[in-house]
């Protein structure tokens, strides 16, 4: 059991550094000085739907952290 949470530990860690690095900036940039950085700041499906997987994965990742780190599996 506790090398199965090693697995999801590590997949999970992967996972999460490469979904957040798939995000799009969020930062103004210059566009910000003339107020367009507004017109563009609908969100879109696709990055609902990586935001939740992301949200997903990071709990997985939370999860395996507090059991390995207080061990609770043994």
């Amino acid at each position: 059991m506790l090398t199965l949470t090693w697995i999801i530990q590590i997949v999970s860690a992967v996972l999460l550094i490469v979904l957040i690095l798939l995000h799009s900036p969020k930062g103004d940039g210059i566009a910000g000085i003339g107020g367009a950085s507004h017109l563009f700041s609908s969100q879109k499906s696709a990055e609902a739907g990586l935001n939740k997987i992301t949200m997903y994965v990071s709990v997985i990742f939370l999860i395996c952290t507090f059991l390995l780190g207080f061990g609770i599996i043994k």
